[in-house]
């Protein structure tokens, strides 16, 4: 059996502060709540080292098509990343319940 390429995943310094402010924003209410997020989404980030292919691009009107893939995490999170080569670049983490229109002009 053939062994799938393993990728190198780099999260950015934007990304990590938007997962850093998602999750003290969720321990304000429930510091379990904040934990268990933390830990899924970070699963999801690790899980891209294999197959990062597996999620579709995100297509909009002010994004170059084909550049960001996009994965949704829970309900709520949306992680848009790059793949370059055997690396994959993941640039966002977005909380959908906040306005994140600025993402996209």
């Amino acid at each position: 059996m053939e062994k799938k390429p393993q990728y190198k995943v780099i999260v950015s310094d934007r990304a990590r502060q938007m997962l850093a402010g998602h999750v003290c924003f969720l321990a304000q209410e429930s510091l379990t709540a904040a934990r268990r997020t933390k830990n899924e989404l970070m699963d999801a980030v690790r899980s891209l080292s294999t197959m990062p292919e597996r999620f579709p691009f995100l297509n909009t009107e002010f994004i170059p098509l084909n550049k960001y893939h996009k994965m949704f995490v829970e309900k709520w999170y949306l992680i848009l990343y790059q793949i370059k080569d055997q690396t994959v670049y993941v640039d966002y983490i977005v909380d959908c319940r906040q306005d994140y229109g600025w993402l996209i002009r």
